[in-house]
């Protein structure tokens, strides 16, 4: 059974940085391409990023572009989300998982994602 954990969330000011990390159980994890979202309160989920399995590629939403960026270490099935900038239209329960395949032309569908860890919070203060 595939688990995820996200961790590395917290209260930050406006303007600060806050790295979020994703563990990964599973065995298979360098076959897998690893997207990070967030949910705000009354609003839908939305893809943030994802990651190429191989590290090679990432794609982002045009919201977080140039202030967050998504990497991963497959040797520590580990991933991250190094957020800079943050401003408090960020905050949200931020959620990474797992899909087979992310491409440019389509990474965000949540219906894509085969396992979800259960999310760490985010709260950035004005």
């Amino acid at each position: 059974q595939v688990q995820l954990e996200e961790s590395g969330g917290g209260l930050v000011q406006a303007g600060g940085s806050l790295r979020l990390t994703c563990t990964a159980s599973t065995l298979s994890f360098s076959s897998y391409h690893l997207g990070w979202f967030r949910q705000a309160p009354g609003k839908e989920r939305e893809g943030v990023a994802c990651v190429s399995s191989s590290d090679t590629s990432t794609y982002y939403a045009d919201s977080v572009k140039g202030r967050f960026t998504g990497s991963r270490d497959n040797a520590k099935n580990t991933a991250y989300l190094q957020m800079n900038s943050l401003k408090p239209e960020d905050t949200a329960v931020y959620y990474c998982a797992l899909v087979l395949y992310c491409s440019a032309h389509g990474w965000s569908r949540r219906e894509d994602y085969n396992y979800w860890g259960q999310g760490t919070q985010v709260t950035v203060s004005s």
